[in-house]
Protein backbone atom coordinates (compact mmCIF):
# COMPACT_ATOMS: atom_id res chain seq x y z
CA UNK A 1 0.00 0.00 0.00
CA UNK A 2 1.74 3.53 -1.01
CA UNK A 3 1.93 5.43 1.27
CA UNK A 4 1.74 3.01 4.83
CA UNK A 5 4.71 2.45 6.83
CA UNK A 6 6.28 -0.34 7.07
CA UNK A 7 6.21 -2.17 10.59
CA UNK A 8 9.19 -2.38 12.90
CA UNK A 9 9.80 -4.05 15.97
CA UNK A 10 9.55 -2.25 18.78
CA UNK A 11 13.17 -1.52 20.01
CA UNK A 12 12.53 -1.57 24.02
CA UNK A 13 14.74 -0.71 27.02
CA UNK A 14 14.26 -4.71 28.14
CA UNK A 15 15.53 -5.58 24.43
CA UNK A 16 18.56 -3.13 24.64
CA UNK A 17 18.99 -4.96 28.29
CA UNK A 18 18.75 -8.19 27.10
CA UNK A 19 20.84 -7.72 24.14
CA UNK A 20 23.65 -6.38 25.92
CA UNK A 21 23.62 -9.04 28.58
CA UNK A 22 23.77 -12.07 25.60
CA UNK A 23 26.60 -9.83 24.11
CA UNK A 24 28.71 -9.77 28.01
CA UNK A 25 27.73 -13.28 28.40
CA UNK A 26 29.02 -14.16 24.87
CA UNK A 27 32.41 -12.42 25.13
CA UNK A 28 33.07 -14.11 29.13
CA UNK A 29 32.32 -17.35 27.44
CA UNK A 30 35.12 -16.68 24.67
CA UNK A 31 37.47 -14.86 26.58
CA UNK A 32 37.43 -17.53 29.85
CA UNK A 33 37.76 -20.34 26.96
CA UNK A 34 41.11 -18.59 25.48
CA UNK A 35 42.49 -18.92 29.07
CA UNK A 36 45.52 -21.31 30.10
CA UNK A 37 44.09 -23.53 32.83
CA UNK A 38 46.50 -23.48 36.12
CA UNK A 39 48.36 -26.29 36.69
CA UNK A 40 51.66 -26.95 38.74
CA UNK A 41 53.37 -28.71 36.42
CA UNK A 42 56.99 -27.06 35.23
CA UNK A 43 56.97 -24.63 32.35
CA UNK A 44 59.89 -23.56 29.60
CA UNK A 45 60.03 -20.51 27.25
CA UNK A 46 60.29 -21.42 23.56
CA UNK A 47 63.95 -21.08 23.97
CA UNK A 48 64.27 -23.46 26.96
CA UNK A 49 62.09 -26.06 25.25
CA UNK A 50 64.47 -25.79 21.62
CA UNK A 51 67.74 -26.31 23.77
CA UNK A 52 65.92 -28.93 25.69
CA UNK A 53 64.83 -30.89 22.71
CA UNK A 54 68.31 -30.02 20.62
CA UNK A 55 70.59 -31.64 23.61
CA UNK A 56 68.08 -34.63 23.89
CA UNK A 57 66.60 -33.66 27.61
CA UNK A 58 62.75 -33.71 26.70
CA UNK A 59 60.62 -35.24 24.53
CA UNK A 60 59.18 -31.71 22.27
CA UNK A 61 55.14 -32.67 20.86
CA UNK A 62 53.20 -30.25 19.04
CA UNK A 63 49.73 -30.97 19.54
CA UNK A 64 48.25 -28.31 17.19
CA UNK A 65 46.27 -29.26 14.28
CA UNK A 66 47.55 -30.99 10.65
CA UNK A 67 46.08 -27.42 9.40
CA UNK A 68 47.94 -25.71 11.61
CA UNK A 69 50.91 -27.37 11.19
CA UNK A 70 50.85 -26.66 7.30
CA UNK A 71 50.17 -23.04 8.06
CA UNK A 72 52.94 -21.99 10.14
CA UNK A 73 54.94 -24.45 9.95
CA UNK A 74 56.44 -27.23 12.89
CA UNK A 75 59.00 -26.70 15.58
CA UNK A 76 62.09 -27.98 14.39
CA UNK A 77 62.93 -30.80 16.58
CA UNK A 78 59.17 -31.95 17.57
CA UNK A 79 57.26 -34.47 17.22
CA UNK A 80 53.67 -34.00 15.61
CA UNK A 81 50.42 -35.30 17.36
CA UNK A 82 47.08 -33.77 16.93
CA UNK A 83 45.46 -33.37 20.51
CA UNK A 84 42.24 -34.50 19.44
CA UNK A 85 43.29 -38.06 18.45
CA UNK A 86 41.49 -40.76 20.45
CA UNK A 87 44.64 -42.77 20.89
CA UNK A 88 46.59 -39.30 21.57
CA UNK A 89 48.66 -41.39 24.56
CA UNK A 90 49.27 -44.31 22.96
CA UNK A 91 50.91 -41.98 19.94
CA UNK A 92 52.83 -39.89 22.70
CA UNK A 93 54.00 -43.18 23.75
CA UNK A 94 55.08 -44.33 20.35
CA UNK A 95 57.66 -41.75 20.36
CA UNK A 96 58.28 -41.01 24.35
CA UNK A 97 58.77 -44.68 24.72
CA UNK A 98 56.10 -46.39 27.64
CA UNK A 99 57.98 -44.93 30.72
CA UNK A 100 55.64 -42.18 31.82
CA UNK A 101 58.48 -40.05 33.92
CA UNK A 102 60.13 -39.43 30.59
CA UNK A 103 60.03 -35.71 30.45
CA UNK A 104 57.49 -34.73 27.54
CA UNK A 105 57.18 -30.65 26.73
CA UNK A 106 53.97 -29.89 24.96
CA UNK A 107 53.50 -26.94 22.83
CA UNK A 108 50.52 -25.31 20.84
CA UNK A 109 49.36 -22.58 19.61
CA UNK A 110 48.96 -19.93 21.92
CA UNK A 111 49.53 -22.18 25.61
CA UNK A 112 45.71 -22.35 26.71
CA UNK A 113 45.95 -26.36 24.69
CA UNK A 114 49.15 -27.31 26.03
CA UNK A 115 48.34 -25.92 29.34
CA UNK A 116 44.92 -28.03 29.50
CA UNK A 117 46.78 -31.00 28.07
CA UNK A 118 49.70 -30.48 30.67
CA UNK A 119 46.90 -30.94 33.29
CA UNK A 120 45.07 -33.95 31.70
CA UNK A 121 48.48 -35.95 31.21
CA UNK A 122 49.31 -35.68 34.65
CA UNK A 123 46.16 -36.57 35.97
CA UNK A 124 46.50 -39.27 33.52
CA UNK A 125 50.28 -40.63 36.05
CA UNK A 126 52.82 -38.56 33.36
CA UNK A 127 54.82 -37.69 36.14
CA UNK A 128 56.94 -35.07 33.94
CA UNK A 129 55.16 -33.22 31.75
CA UNK A 130 56.52 -29.51 30.95
CA UNK A 131 53.98 -27.07 29.33
CA UNK A 132 55.19 -24.43 27.07
CA UNK A 133 53.18 -21.53 27.38
CA UNK A 134 54.89 -19.52 24.85
CA UNK A 135 53.34 -21.35 21.84
CA UNK A 136 54.36 -21.42 18.54
CA UNK A 137 52.63 -17.28 18.12
CA UNK A 138 53.22 -15.42 21.49
CA UNK A 139 51.13 -15.30 24.67
CA UNK A 140 51.32 -13.21 27.93
CA UNK A 141 53.85 -15.60 28.41
CA UNK A 142 56.18 -14.54 25.75
CA UNK A 143 56.53 -14.07 22.21
CA UNK A 144 56.38 -17.37 21.10
CA UNK A 145 58.49 -19.70 18.99
CA UNK A 146 58.15 -17.66 15.96
CA UNK A 147 58.84 -14.34 16.89
CA UNK A 148 61.80 -15.71 19.10
CA UNK A 149 63.62 -16.31 15.74
CA UNK A 150 63.52 -20.21 16.32
CA UNK A 151 63.43 -22.48 13.76
CA UNK A 152 60.53 -23.93 11.77
CA UNK A 153 59.83 -26.93 9.67
CA UNK A 154 57.81 -27.63 6.83
CA UNK A 155 54.86 -29.89 8.23
CA UNK A 156 55.53 -32.76 5.67
CA UNK A 157 51.99 -34.57 6.35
Amino acid sequence: MPGAQAEHPRITRRRMLLAGAAAAGGFGYWWYRRQPPGHDQPRLSAAEAFAAAREGGIVLVDIRTPQEWRASGVPVGSHQIDMRREDFVAALQAVAGPDRSVPVALICARGVRSARLTRALADAGFINVIDVPEGMLGSAAGPGWIAGNLPVARWEG
